[in-house]
């Protein structure tokens, strides 16, 4: 595995940050507003496993949100803690237990987070996995009771086998239908307090990192399942501890190619907006809101989020029925960037600060593979393979 960047790179590295922020998307905390991000910090485990530079690199970028959202976080805390501890009093962090493996079985589970700003935001008394009770997979199994049936009897035979020590244990199998998340998104209320002059507001946020898998349709189950399950938690916002939710996370969304992908993918958004709004009670309808999924005024493509730049797995979604004027509608994606304050969205794009700084003279897009592999493979695994994105909610007055 390629080496960690000295510190003398990582010098440089910062240098060139601070010389020009908004070059690289890196998020400028303006009065009057609050930053909201999601950041898949590749196997966040031991405080061990990262040189002493890349610790403050990492707790730099947390630095700047009022609240982000943490992915990949392992059962050993000590890397996170390590970067509260960097952060200092400042801040607070919420963590969920390991989700993604049953306590003893073999496998990498994995928590996720929040680290929040305690001047600006305060954490509610709600906070939760999300999973479909019992008697809701018992009524999904019984309309895929056929299909289900189809796929488990082999593998039933291949697990008895196995059991048996016949053979090793059997793959995943391709299910028909959602039955359950592969790690139970957590769920938790949030208060922007605001500044002078402003007024606070509240929500609920979700944290989630679904399925990557062997199938895409495993993939794109589990995102309908959660839209559907917030859709209709914001449909009886009169019960909800908080009116509105924001998903915060990495989706895995298939979405390498925009003028293919986008097609399926805006039309599911389009569809669950309709949903949302065939209620004859406008007090029902629901605004649904991913911005990342739009191309922001002054690029040319959608932000990517992973660190090779070839897919958006990362997202921001909205989800509300009143009139919060922090939360724009999906129509005024096209606009947003043209207030201080906001609304706004984007990507930090550490990548292109390593590739400048590091003195790398070949665009990426004309590296080898070879020298594709030796460039990220320097900090893929030691910063992250996911670059952190951030949405900008202006203070409402």
């Amino acid at each position: 595995m390629a080496k960690q960047f000295t510190t003398t790179e990582w010098n440089n590295i910062n240098s060139l940050l601070d010389a020009n922020p908004g070059k690289y998307g890196f998020p400028e905390r303006v009065y009057g507003s609050t930053l909201v991000g999601s950041f898949n910090i590749r196997k966040l485990g031991s405080s061990l496993s990262r040189s002493a530079d890349t610790w403050e690199f990492l707790a730099r970028i947390c630095k700047q949100y009022d609240l982000i959202a943490i992915q990949e976080i392992m059962e050993d805390l000590s890397g996170l803690n390590r970067i509260m501890e960097l952060l200092g009093s400042e801040f607070g962090m919420v963590v969920s237990d390991k989700t993604g493996v049953y306590p003893g079985d073999a496998g990498i589970g994995e928590r996720l987070g929040f680290i929040f700003r305690w001047k600006t935001v305060e954490r509610g008394e709600v906070i939760s996995d999300i999973t479909f009770d019992r008697s809701k997979v018992l009524q999904i199994m019984a309309e895929n009771y056929d299909a289900i049936h189809e796929v488990m009897e082999p593998y039933a035979k291949k697990y008895a086998d196995y059991k048996a020590g016949k053979q090793g244990k059997p793959r995943n199998i391709k299910m028909p239908t959602f039955l359950s998340f592969i790690r139970q998104p957590y769920c938790v209320s949030f208060k922007i307090k605001g500044h002078p002059g402003t007024k606070s507001y509240d929500f609920m946020a979700i944290n989630a990192h679904l399925f990557f898998g062997d199938y895409m349709s495993d993939r794109r189950q589990e995102f309908h399942a959660l839209m559907q399950w917030i859709i209709e938690r914001v449909k009886t916002n009169d019960r909800a501890y908080h009116p509105n939710f924001m998903l915060l996370g990495d989706l895995n969304l298939d979405y390498n190619n925009r003028l293919t992908d986008r097609v399926t993918v805006e039309e599911s958004m389009k569809n669950y907006n309709k949903e949302g709004n065939l209620e004859t009670d406008p007090n029902k309808r629901v605004n649904i809101n991913f911005p990342f999924l739009d191309v922001h005024q002054g690029e040319t493509d959608v932000f990517r989020t992973n660190a090779r730049g070839s897919e958006t797995f990362d997202h921001v979604g909205l989800f509300f029925r009143d009139d919060n004027t922090a939360w724009p509608t999906y129509d005024k994606n096209e606009t947003m960037g043209g207030n201080e304050t906001g609304p706004d969205y984007g990507v930090f794009n550490f990548v292109k600060l390593f590739h400048e700084a590091l003195g790398v003279t070949t665009p990426i897009s004309e590296m080898t593979t070879a020298e594709k592999k030796a460039f990220y493979g320097r900090f893929e695994h030691k910063v992250s393979d996911h670059m952190p994105l951030w949405f900008r909610m202006p203070l409402p007055k």
